[in-house]
């Protein structure tokens, strides 16, 4: 059971009733919402990494699984449907829920950057052999891109992981 209560968009202030009105009906946006002055740009920002970034909407899903994956459930569960609309192959999904990043059904950006995230999810300290096969596949700004995607979603595992978020279904 969450340790707060999810704000509902009856009796929440206009401009977080309003936003929580237009989003799908998640325990993380009723959990959010508790940070009034924070919420809508908080959507703001997660709407950015989700719809305006450079790199690929599977590379992208694939780190959201990654973190979630070693970091809250929530977020894979949430994000499995996403990434095979983004074109991840169950082969993949499965792969990467084994922990086998080194499997063959992906690419070598795709390897690269599941090494990355993890190490960033694990302890934040990145290898160079690591970082330099990350950096042999992607340029800076998709590096930085891939880096504000898992740090944006390993803040939010941790959130709800400490204030103990119910399970959505996916």
């Amino acid at each position: 059971m969450a340790r707060v209560p999810y704000v509902d968009p009856e009796s929440a202030p206009p401009a977080t009733a309003s936003a929580l009105r237009k989003m799908p009906k998640l325990n993380v946006f009723g959990l959010l919402a508790q940070a009034e002055s924070a919420f809508v740009p908080w959507l703001r920002f997660g709407g950015t990494v989700l719809a305006d970034l450079a790199i690929d909407p599977l590379l992208r899903e694939l780190v959201i699984l990654q973190v979630g994956r070693l970091a809250a459930r929530y977020e894979w569960d949430q994000h499995v449907p996403i990434a095979a609309a983004a074109g991840a192959t169950s082969e993949q999904i499965a792969a990467l829920d084994r922990g086998d990043i080194d499997d063959a059904c992906f690419t070598a950006a795709q390897r690269a950057t599941l090494a990355f995230v993890a190490d960033m999810v694990r302890d934040g300290e990145v290898p160079d052999e690591t970082f330099a096969a990350l950096a042999a596949e992607l340029d800076d700004r998709r590096i930085v891109e891939v880096a504000l995607t898992a740090g944006h979603y390993l803040g939010l595992a941790r959130i709800m992981t400490a204030l103990r978020i119910d399970p959505d279904a996916p």
